[in-house]
C-alpha cells in the first residue's frame, strides 16, 4: 500500500485550510470550504481502494476473487451529495447576505452581532 494518496489528501485539504483562513470574500471562502471537503472524496477512495480488485458485481465474480468495498464507494457518493448540497446553502446565504448588507466583506458586517 502507497501513502500517496494519503499525502494527496492531506495537501488537498490544507491548500482549501490555507484558502479559508487568508480570504477576505465570502465566496472564495466557501469555495476554499468546497475544496477541503474534496480531500475526503481522495480519502475515502484511497482507503477503499484494493490493487487487483474488481467491481463488487458477484453474479460473473468466483466467491475467491477480490472486490473493492462498496461501501466505501457508497459513502464517497453521499459525501459529493452532501458537499454539493452544502456548497449550494452555503452560497444561497451569502447571496442573501450581500442583498441585505451590501458587501461580502466578513470585517465589514458590523451588524450581524447577537
Amino acid at each position: 500500500m502507497t501513502i500517496l494518496p494519503y499525502l494527496a489528501a492531506g495537501w488537498i485539504f490544507l491548500a482549501g485550510l490555507y484558502g479559508m483562513v487568508t480570504s477576505r470574500n465570502i465566496i472564495r471562502t466557501i469555495g476554499c470550504l468546497s475544496v477541503a471537503q474534496s480531500a475526503t472524496y481522495v480519502l475515502l477512495l484511497a482507503i477503499g481502494y484494493r490493487r487487483g480488485g474488481t467491481a463488487p458485481v458477484f453474479s460473473d465474480a468466483s466467491p475467491h476473487s477480490r472486490v473493492v468495498d462498496p461501501v466505501v464507494q457508497a459513502l464517497t457518493l453521499t459525501d459529493v451529495v452532501v458537499g454539493a448540497t452544502v456548497t449550494a446553502l452555503l452560497l444561497a446565504l451569502a447571496i442573501q447576505l450581500r442583498k441585505r448588507h451590501g458587501t461580502l466583506d466578513p470585517d465589514a458586517l458590523t451588524g450581524l452581532k447577537g
